[in-house]
């Protein structure tokens, strides 16, 4: 059975094509999203599709996520990123329990059973402090980009304390640090344990139960990922391709739905 999960976020874009029997994810395509969601999606999905080698009509199944996930006209169904972040966590290791994820825009805590569904989640949407956006926005008042970011941070002997994660306030306090001669590594550094600490009150309310997986764009960040497992006091597992997670739990649940539902859709012009 093939299917293939589409999952429709703020900054990128995600496809991924899934063989169901063997558990092999055969293609994946990441894309910067864009103000029409639904061409971006089939342009991702024709990409993964090509990545892969088949045709669109040996699809069983195709399943949409993410913001822009209703805008999927050539998926059979659309599911919310918490049920398929957990899905695509399970899938790749199921001894997971835990699943942070933490995107271009929001970020999420979720608790995961034996089977690999939702028990509970904790949501970030409504400010950009610990997210891909606030670590753009440090990078620039630090003069760098965001893997310059990362790289200092790792560098880093010492951390200054960041007092605030309002993506506003804490720039002005980086301003501020930068003026007074403050070394730009511990700066770096204390961004990056701001965004953990903020990251790991967020887990607190669903419960830290290892093992927890970190999954996302900013999974990609070592120096987050390394400050998040301190705080948490455990070690993180971190997939080698964080980004696709989500698309990949939305493969696993079109196959899932594929074996109760006959096959009904048909390939966009």
């Amino acid at each position: 059975m093939l299917s293939a999960g589409v999952d429709i976020g703020s900054l990128a874009t995600k496809a991924v094509i899934l063989d169901a029997g063997s558990g092999r994810v055969l293609a994946g395509v990441r894309l910067r999203s864009s103000a029409t969601p639904r061409e971006t999606g089939r342009e991702a999905l024709q990409q993964a599709l090509a990545q892969a080698d088949i045709e669109f009509d040996r699809l069983d199944a195709i399943v949409a996520t993410g913001y822009g996930r209703d805008t999927l006209d050539f998926a059979q169904s659309s599911v919310t990123e918490i049920t398929c972040a957990a899905r695509g966590a399970h899938m790749l290791d199921p001894q997971v329990r835990t699943v942070v994820d933490i995107g271009g825009q929001d970020s999420k805590a979720i608790s995961v059973d034996a089977e690999g569904f939702p028990l509970d989640f904790a949501l970030n949407d409504r400010c950009a402090a610990g997210t891909g956006r606030f670590l753009e926005v440090m990078a620039q008042a630090l003069e760098t980009d965001v893997d310059g970011l990362e790289g200092l941070a790792l560098e880093a002997d010492e951390i200054a304390p960041i007092a605030r994660t309002c993506t506003v306030f804490a720039e002005s306090e980086v301003v501020g640090l930068l003026a007074a001669g403050t070394d730009r590594r511990e700066m770096a550094a204390g961004l990056s344990r701001a965004v953990a600490l903020r990251i790991s009150s967020l887990v607190m309310q669903v419960g830290v139960e290892p093992p927890v997986m970190l999954i996302g764009g900013v999974a990609m960040n070592a120096a987050i990922a390394r400050d998040l497992g301190e705080v948490l006091r455990t070690k993180l597992v971190v997939p080698q391709e964080p980004q696709l997670v989500v698309a990949i739990g939305a493969a696993v649940v079109a196959a899932e739905r594929a074996e109760v539902a006959p096959k009904d859709f048909s390939p966009e012009e």
